[in-house]
Parts: structure tokens; sequence; C-alpha cells
């Protein structure tokens, strides 16, 4: 039955799930599959379910920040038979060595989010996606002509604008990019017994004062949703 957030009825959700940030591209998400039809619309987050390449996906966005992907996730696994979420959506990049347009696959994702902290108080939690989804991921950017991938970890932060040296200090140790979904969308997984990944395209480079326009960020995202819906077609 519909949840506070999802007015979906049980089983109009397909065991797999893509998940942008924003509304509007879950809509044009929705128009690359195959007779997908609008299963909620609560507060204007618009979900659809169809298929892709005959296999039954569905879209539906997250919005911004961990604890909205929070709620929508933990409805989607709890309550709906959702079994595994792919956030496609852009980042940050922090590491000298990104470029605007390549494709990062969080393997990990740091956190100043408090809800980790609330979870699980003491422990110093480690956020990680699916071994075989990223595995997938990976391996589908490769086959993407033109495509730079880049697997490790990512820093998932609450503040979007921010000041101090911590993004340079979390580069000098590997971290890649910074966003601000994934750990709350990996915690969430866990805790559901589902299975999660993130695979965003770098859309700006911080600090650098280097972005993408609109046109690039969209012809862009396309090639980290076919590398998503590969990851999900792999068994």
């Amino acid at each position: 039955m519909p949840t506070p957030h999802i007015a979906a009825q049980p089983g109009d959700f397909a065991p797999d799930v893509l998940m942008p940030g924003d509304p509007l591209r879950a809509r044009r998400i929705a128009k690359v599959l195959t007779d997908a039809r609008l299963v909620t619309e609560v507060r204007g987050i618009a979900g659809f379910t169809g298929t892709f390449q005959g296999r039954p996906v569905s879209v539906l966005a997250s919005g911004m920040g961990v604890p909205s992907i929070s709620i929508y996730a933990t409805e989607l696994f709890r309550f709906y038979g959702v079994r595994r979420i792919v956030r496609v959506g852009t980042c940050g990049g922090i590491a000298p060595h990104l470029s605007l347009g390549d494709v990062v696959v969080a393997t990990a994702a740091h956190t100043d989010s408090a809800l980790t902290a609330t979870r699980l108080p003491g422990v110093h939690y480690s956020h990680a996606p699916s071994f075989a989804l990223a595995a997938a991921a990976v391996s589908a950017a490769r086959a993407e002509e033109g495509t730079t991938v880049h697997a490790g970890p990512v820093l998932t932060s609450d503040a979007f604008y921010s000041e101090g040296d911590l993004l340079g200090r979390l580069a000098a140790h590997g971290t890649l990019a910074v966003e601000m979904e994934a750990a709350g969308l990996y915690a969430t997984a866990d805790a559901e017994h589902g299975e999660a990944l993130a695979v965003m395209t770098v859309s700006d480079l911080v600090g650098q004062d280097v972005e993408m326009s609109a046109d690039e960020r969209e012809s862009t995202f396309e090639r980290a949703l076919r590398i998503a819906l590969a990851a999900l077609a792999h068994d």
C-alpha cells in the first residue's frame, strides 16, 4: 500500500530502480524505457516503471541530500520489494587527475552526515556499494567509447557550499569526488538488505572554476545512464 512519500501499489515498482536526484531527469529517463507508466507522483516526485531490453526497470528521483535519498530508498526496499538501486547523477571532481565528463563509480563513500552517527553511535561506519554492481559498472564504462572511468571513494557531504581545506586533504588520501547522496543510499541498502551503487559524471572541478554547460551535462548523463542500465542487466 502507499507510503507517506510514495503513492504506488504493491508490484508497481520493478526490483531494479534507477535513482537520479532531479525529478525532471527521472521523467527523461522514463522516456528511455519501453511502455513506461506513472506509478507515483507524491510531492512532484514522479516514479515510472517500464522495461529496458525486456527487463523490468523503474525510475524514481531521490531529491537532494542524505535524508531525502534515505527516505525514498528505505520505502522502496522495505515496502515495494525493490532489491537494487543505482544512483545516477553528477559529482564535483576533487582528485587532480579527473576531467570533466569522466565517470566515477563510487566504491566507498565517506560522509560528514550526522545520520551515520545516529544510526551507529561510536562506530566509524564504512559505506560501501554492492561489489557485483560496482564491478559490472566499471566493465560497462570501459566498453563505452571515449569514456574514462574511475573507481574509488567519494565524499558525501551535507554542505553544497563549504569552506576550508577538507576536500584537498581528502583528495590527498585518494578521494575522487564530492556529492550529496551516495553514503545515505549505501547505508540504507545495508540496513534493508538490498544492493546499491552510485554512478556519477564529473560535472565540475572543485576549486578550478570549471564546469560543464547544460548541453554537456545532458549528453554525458546519457552515458552514465547506459552504464547504470548495463550494471543492472548483469546477473
